[in-house]
């Protein structure tokens, strides 16, 4: 059986236990074998390949992106246990009420936190994947939210543990904090190899074990890691855009991903967890294909609908062109994007109205939030 760390005895609570300290990337003694991962990593890169292709059937990729990035937030807050919906999320942007704020403020933050990464991936003086980067996501990702007292955008500076409702009965033991930066700068040594051996996507399912193992922040390591997934998606130029939403696969199979996760460190099965990890980019790529046919099939049958109606105007026609980027709105929204006056929006939003493209949903007769209701319900399906 393959070692995949050390254990030191540490006190923490007033308890003596063990912690893990893993060892540095890649996997050693023996190395991970091709024959384990190279086909199921074809199949994956096809996968991506044929993502890619098909984002060109819609005319926007912003369309894309807004419902993939939000999907991701919210997939990846629930397997936290977050109780928010892709509704929320929408009535939220809309200005509507939402019951559950603190958990639409805390998928929010995620997408704050997302944005501030591809930002920096994507602008010449930005950070690349680094310790300083991650942070900085974390700050945002915990800021003003139920995590707001852990330290945001620090490592921790004591010890944390998973499972168990104190030290003795934990799960698993991350390193202790003072192992914690040299640990991570040997992650960032990896990511950052000039000529490494190992393909783009095992790479990833590598450091994405390593991150949840160091277990770096006293909160939010599991969205900071899945984030960090995406970030090397798009840094590698896996994928153009962050089209894919991993942990939609994560969450329908959570508990084989904690299983994995665990078998890396109890068992050293690297093999059993790139497996897993190349599975579930090659579904949720497959996943984000087919929605995004679905979507293209839905707004170009809405769209002809809309060009075939009598007095057509060039406004209705640009709300429509922005539906998919706010699928619940306010006419004072509306006016506001368009830069137009409040009569010219309402006439617009009547028209898709009647056309039955969009629904009013409050009843009101002031103050009224209008749907996209059947994009909203394409996308809330699985989310």
């Amino acid at each position: 059986m393959r070692s995949t760390g050390t254990t030191v005895t540490i006190t923490t609570l007033g308890e003596a236990v063990r912690a893990f300290v893993p060892l540095a990337l890649p996997p050693a003694e023996p190395p991970l074998a091709p024959e384990s991962y190279t086909s199921a990593t074809q199949r994956a890169q096809m996968a991506l390949a044929r993502l890619s292709g098909v984002a060109g059937l819609v005319p926007s990729v912003d369309w894309l992106l807004y419902s993939a990035v939000r999907k991701e937030a919210l997939l990846s807050s629930q397997i936290e246990g977050t109780q928010a919906t892709l509704t929320d999320l929408f009535d939220d942007e809309a200005g509507l009420a939402v019951a559950n704020i603190d958990d639409v403020e805390e998928v929010t933050n995620y997408l704050r936190a997302f944005r501030l990464v591809r930002d920096n991936l994507n602008s010449p003086g930005g950070l690349p994947v680094s310790t300083r980067l991650l942070c900085d996501a974390h700050r945002l990702l915990l800021a003003g939210a139920r995590g707001a007292g852990k330290q945001p955008g620090e490592l921790r500076r004591s010890q944390n543990w998973i499972g168990g409702s104190r030290p003795g009965r934990a799960v698993f033991m991350p390193p202790p904090p003072d192992r914690v930066p040299d640990l991570l700068a040997e992650v960032e040594r990896f990511v950052h190899e000039a000529e490494p051996d190992l393909p783009p996507l095992v790479r990833i399912a590598l450091v994405h074990v390593q991150f949840e193992t160091i277990h770096p922040f006293l909160d939010g390591n599991g969205r900071i890691g899945r984030l960090l997934i995406a970030a090397l998606l798009e840094q590698w130029r896996l994928l153009p855009e962050p089209l894919v939403y991993l942990s939609g696969y994560l969450k329908r199979h959570q508990g084989e991903y904690y299983r994995r996760l665990s078998a890396v460190r109890t068992e050293g099965d690297w093999e059993g967890w790139v497996g897993f990890f190349l599975e579930a980019v090659e579904a949720a790529a497959l996943d984000a294909e087919r929605g995004i046919v679905a979507v293209a099939s839905l707004i170009a049958t809405d769209r002809r609908r809309l060009l075939a109606a009598p007095r057509v105007g060039a406004v209705a026609l640009r709300l429509f062109e922005l539906l998919p980027l706010m699928p619940r709105f306010t006419i004072e929204q509306v006016r506001q994007r368009l830069a137009t006056t409040f009569p010219t929006a309402t006439a617009a939003v009547k028209l898709l109205e009647a056309l039955h493209i969009v629904t009013e949903l409050t009843g009101q007769k002031k103050n009224r939030c209008f749907s996209y209701a059947a994009y909203v319900e394409l996308l809330a399906n699985g989310a």
